[in-house]
Order: structure tokens, then sequence, then C-alpha cells
């Protein structure tokens, strides 16, 4: 199962909507075939595991390892688990049910009702944690949300507006820079206010790492953004504004409540959240997020974008090349199995 949690891995960032899944076929304790899922449409982990193996006569004596229950109905590519029915798989080891309804326990089912021996939930946790976003959209109809931010060591995020010209404003060293990319490649979305627009001009894409770029959200409730902003013509942007979304009763913002279910409702299954400090506060305030990822610099700026207030202390702090990066994590739902 650990092996499966390897392969997996090698798709973060690449499968959206679907999850992580690797696969492992197994006979007489030797690894006989294995295979992840790429990205979406394309075959799902237990096909290509099953392709790997050389000899289709011992998959009747194997067994198949798989970090997630095995798909039961027909979507972009055909039930997997009518591929193990096929070649007659002797025993299926799941890591953890699916949270998706249209499986939700059914391929375990089906693979019973067809007389395979199933074990469900080892390496459970580990399993919950590689597919976190996934399963934070199926169980809680709303986007996995990763706050991101870097502060100085006097406590603000940026100069003010009126101390630089209109471009982003970087506190932390160049490591820490090429792994924001790392993760804005390993997101669904990355979400901005408009003042965060107006004041940086960013573009939000993957240039310091080699990967897919995220689909941009800013939330602008009075519809500032204009031609002269770089996201203007991005072809994915998703745009709220009061135009798209009812504002709240004071008029100056959104429910964010609501909003992460239109999300939901978008398909946007992860958001990296990189600013500005308003919005991030509202998502601390509103007890919506499921990561926070703060950089701790070496600056300091005297004045300037106070930074977002945090009542709890990380559950990790990292060294990086200067900077001290500091992480919070809010629990991941499981599933519940019976076996």
């Amino acid at each position: 199962m650990q092996r499966c949690l390897q392969l997996a891995q090698k798709g973060l960032g690449k499968t959206y909507p679907n999850p992580l899944v690797g696969s492992v076929v197994v006979h007489h304790d030797k690894i006989i075939g294995e295979g992840w899922h790429h990205t979406p449409g394309q075959p799902h982990a237990e096909v290509h595991a099953i392709d790997a193996v050389k000899n289709k006569e011992l998959l009747s004596e194997a067994t198949l390892y798989v970090n997630l229950e095995p798909c039961s109905h027909h979507g972009k590519t055909p039930p997997c688990v009518d591929l193990l029915l096929k070649h007659r798989l002797k025993r299926v080891v799941i890591g953890s049910l699916d949270p998706n309804p249209m499986v939700a326990g059914t391929g375990v089912a089906r693979l019973q009702e067809n007389h395979c021996e199933i074990r469900v939930g080892v390496l459970e946790k580990e399993c919950a944690e590689i597919n976190r976003r996934f399963f934070k959209y199926h169980t809680q109809k709303r986007p996995y949300i990763v706050l991101k931010w870097a502060e100085s060591q006097d406590g603000y995020i940026a100069p003010t507006s009126t101390a630089k010209e209109r471009g982003v404003f970087w506190l932390s060293d160049s490591f820490s820079q090429q792994l924001v990319h790392q993760w804005r490649s390993e997101e669904q979305a990355i979400l901005v206010g408009i003042n965060t627009v107006k004041a940086d001009n960013p573009k939000l894409n993957v240039r310091k790492w080699k990967g897919k770029n995220p689909i941009p959200i800013i939330l602008d409730p009075s519809r500032k953004l204009n031609a002269d902003d770089a996201l203007f013509h991005h072809q994915q942007l998703i745009h709220i504004s009061s135009h798209e979304f009812p504002l709240t009763s004071d008029s100056s913002t959104f429910d964010f409540s609501e909003m992460l279910t239109y999300l939901y409702n978008q398909n946007i299954q992860s958001v990296l959240v990189e600013g500005g400090a308003f919005t991030l506060q509202q998502f601390i305030d509103a007890q919506l997020w499921d990561e926070i990822r703060l950089f701790k610099t070496t600056s300091e700026l005297s004045t300037g974008v106070v930074a977002p207030k945090l009542n709890q202390q990380p559950q990790e702090k990292v060294a990086l090349q200067s900077d001290w990066l500091h992480r919070f994590r809010n629990k991941v739902s499981v599933p519940q199995t019976n076996s």
C-alpha cells in the first residue's frame, strides 16, 4: 500500500477532478505490475497496473493493492471493477473507501458479490491524507482551501501601495518563491482579492516550476477588474463579482461559505489563496481553511500592510534557505469502513 501511495503522488496537480490513485499487483510476494492515474479521461491506476503484468494468467492468483476503492460506474472510462472481475483477481486490498457518491462502497460490494476476497482500511489515514482535497470536496461539498502568505519579522506582508510601483513585492527568498510555484502546480485553482490584482498585477501562473497553471479566481465585489490587469485576459478566469454572486448585507464582500459552494458547483476541488491580507483574514475568521503555509522572513518593513492574525500555534516549523515555513493544519475526514 505504501508503494501505491508513492505511485499515486506522481499524479499530484494533474488528475483534477479525479483523485490520486496508485495500484500494485502482487503474486507470491512479488510485484508483477504497477501503475497510477495520470490525467482525467485516461485509464485509471488499476488498468495501468494490470496492463503492466506480462503473464495475465497469474492474475487469478494475484492480489491487487489500490489506495482508493475501485470505481464501479461508467464515466470517461469503463468501471475498474469490471476489469478486476474479468481477470478474476483473487484478492483486492483497498486503502480507503471512495467518498464520491457515485462509488461510495459500491465498488467493494460488487467485488464481494462476485466472491473476490476484500480487505479495506490498510494505511487508511495515509490514504485519506494523500486525497485530502478529493475527500474534502465530496464530504463537505466545498474546495480544499490552502492559505499562503509571507510576512516580515515585524508583522507586515507588503509596503503600503503608495510606497512602491505596481508589481509583485517579494519578502521571501528565491527558494521560497520557487516552492510557491511548485504549490501552484499542485492545486486546481488560485485565488486573490481585487486589491492584490490592483497592487501587484499578478499572473498567478507557474514560471519557476514545471507543472500545470492553476485556474485563477478573483474576488472583485465592485467589479473593478479591467483590461489593464493581466488576469483580465485569462481564458479560464473565474471572476466573482456582484454581477455573478450576491454581496453580504453590508454590501462590502461575499458570504464566503456560499462562495465556496459556488466554487464546488464549478467543480473546483482545491484552491490556493495567495492574498491579500483582507481576503486571507476573511477565510481565517470564517474558519474556512484546511492548511495555512506561512513564511516567516528575515525582512523588516517598519510599516505597511499588516499580516493576517491567526490565534494558534503551527503544527510544524521548517527551516528553508533563509525563511522559516510555519504549517497549520485542520483535520482530514476519513470515510468509515466496516472491514
